[in-house]
């Protein structure tokens, strides 16, 4: 595998002062390495392409496996202090979804959607430094589906970035998404959710479906509000649900 890394750096340094690409054949998770280094007092701007994950994993613990050319792993850390965090991973996937493929879809609140099947997924982590809370360190972690993979062990039937573009490798699509991707982070930054809210809606898998929520209520999807909640309607009425540690699955 041949990684773009310079056309990356050219692509995003004169967004982002200071801003490096680093590629390492093989790491645990690069989501845990740029944490480690944060909280090591190393805050500078990078972008972290893991070849193989050991010890990769999502939301809710759950592991992300990945082999070298199979999947894009990598993690893009930077200082960030929006006035509101909320909808970040939003924003994120609505980025990458349009970089991509018309037809990739999101699932709030983190997911890469075709046709019902999970093709990617977004996990975001911040370490703090200085003082308060508007100033932190974000790690916003993506890993991606290429190539075919077998469905055994996942809750969600894969699907893969080759079925729509077939001659597309790793290196390729990290060259597609990482300058979109830091103009829509600083973006979310100076601007927060509102101007993504359109476009997340755009692609929403589960607009207008029955879903269940992992406290077993049941309703139907609405789309993201303003601040990035997730609006179902239920036999209670209107719920925002806004705890990322919700599990929303269509009915």
């Amino acid at each position: 595998m041949i990684w773009p890394a310079e056309a990356v750096w050219e692509g995003v340094a004169p967004l982002l002062p200071d801003f490096t690409v680093e590629i390492l054949p093989e790491v645990d998770s690069t989501n845990t390495e740029l944490m480690r280094r944060a909280r090591a007092g190393r805050l500078e701007p990078v972008l972290l392409v893991g070849e193989r994950q050991s010890a990769g994993r999502g939301r809710l613990g759950r592991q992300w496996h990945s082999a070298p050319g199979d999947s894009l792993t990598f993690s893009l850390g930077l200082p960030l202090a929006p006035a509101d965090w909320s909808g970040l991973s939003l924003a994120v996937g609505v980025s990458l979804a349009e970089s991509l493929h018309p037809r990739v879809q999101l699932k709030w609140p983190n997911d890469l959607w075709l046709q019902d099947r999970k093709l990617g997924g977004i996990l975001i982590e911040t370490a703090s430094f200085g003082q308060g809370e508007a100033g932190r360190y974000a790690v916003i972690g993506m890993g991606l589906n290429i190539a075919p993979r077998a469905a055994q062990g996942l809750s969600t039937a894969p699907a893969w970035l080759q079925e729509l573009l077939p001659a597309l490798d790793a290196g390729q699509a990290l060259e597609r998404i990482a300058a979109p991707l830091m103009q829509a982070v600083q973006a979310f930054e100076s601007l927060g959710f509102a101007p993504f809210q359109a476009r997340f809606n755009a692609r929403d898998a589960l607009r207008d479906r029955a879903v269940t929520l992992s406290d077993g209520q049941a309703g139907t999807a609405h789309g993201a509000s303003e601040s990035g909640a997730l609006l179902v309607h239920t036999a209670q009425g209107m719920q925002a649900v806004t705890s990322s540690e919700v599990s929303v699955r269509p009915a």
